[in-house]
């Protein structure tokens, strides 16, 4: 019990504190969501990308493993809201935003500062890995799951690869394999301007929630919240002893699965207008119900 109590005073109050500020003072400020959203995207994230990554030392085999493993992670769940659809005889429309909610765990704004927190500092690089492996596979499942009805195209896959974080990834990865050191005069503004992206991403995500307002509870809610919170985790305690990850990275990446979903699903919907009512209430209810699951979660690490 105190062990539990040590985890979410430490680990989930820090971060959930920020969420909540963001909740509180982003209607009373008026905080322009998408200005803020839009500087994290285009700005923030490539540039934390690039600064985490250039310096994270991460062998080429043990990436390998650690993107395999968070990769079968997501797909399983994705498998499982698929079946779990169709069994209950659900619409295309809400077999697509099943599918969905389960592929894009929340890896950016809650995965990376309780990954920090829980884990120490060196553990940043190691979930930076872990968070572009779901960007890739959830931009294109997600985007793909909401334009099915409109059919495939390549147009897809391009904009996923034109994502502002992966076109940081080769810059960092030349500068990592080179060994170059950065000069202090950029150096200094990539530190700061990396810094800030947690904070800026944890009161964004509170303003977001506070615009969703309360949400109306389903069984499609619960069951598709539940398949992401429960399934998740459940698969990767199940396979990561496929992988022989080392310790570190084998806690880190048990909690990047376990995240509940990420705000850019209900951003993805409204774009496509495939039930976002339903989506947003969906990613708001996971983001709240996720600070009980993930102190379990680290309580079992």
């Amino acid at each position: 019990m105190t062990q539990l109590l040590s985890i979410f005073l430490n680990v989930l109050v820090p971060v959930f504190a920020l969420v909540s500020v963001g909740y509180v003072v982003g209607p009373r400020l008026q905080l322009e969501v998408r200005t803020l959203s839009r500087l994290a995207y285009f700005v923030l994230t490539p540039v934390f990308v690039f600064n985490v990554l250039s310096q994270t030392r991460i062998e080429a085999a043990l990436a390998g493993r650690m993107i395999g493993f968070i990769t079968l992670v997501y797909v399983g769940t994705i498998v499982l809201a698929f079946v779990v659809a169709r069994l209950l005889r659900r619409s295309p429309q809400m077999t697509a935003a099943y599918v969905m909610i389960a592929a894009f765990g929340n890896v950016g704004n809650f995965g990376l500062p309780i990954t920090q927190f829980a884990e120490g500092p060196e553990a940043l690089g190691v979930a930076t890995v872990f968070f572009l492996a779901n960007l890739v596979l959830a931009f294109v499942v997600c985007v793909t799951a909401a334009n099915f009805s409109r059919g495939f195209s390549l147009s897809i896959v391009w904009q996923v690869f034109r994502t502002p974080a992966l076109l940081a990834l080769p810059p960092a990865i030349l500068v990592n394999w080179a060994e170059w050191d950065v000069p202090t005069v950029v150096a200094r503004p990539l530190d700061l301007l990396s810094g800030a992206l947690i904070p800026v991403m944890l009161l964004v995500l509170g303003t977001q929630l506070a615009a969703a307002g309360i949400p109306k509870l389903s069984s499609d809610l619960l069951i598709s919240s539940a398949v992401r919170m429960l399934g998740g985790p459940l698969i990767a305690f199940a396979t990561v002893g496929w992988f022989a990850l080392p310790e570190l990275e084998r806690n880190v990446g048990i909690l990047q699965a376990s995240m509940p979903t990420a705000v850019l699903v209900s951003i993805i919907a409204m774009e496509n207008r495939l039930l976002p009512e339903f989506i947003t209430a969906t990613v708001l209810f996971s983001n709240a119900l996720s600070i009980t699951t993930l102190a379990v979660v680290l309580l079992l690490l």
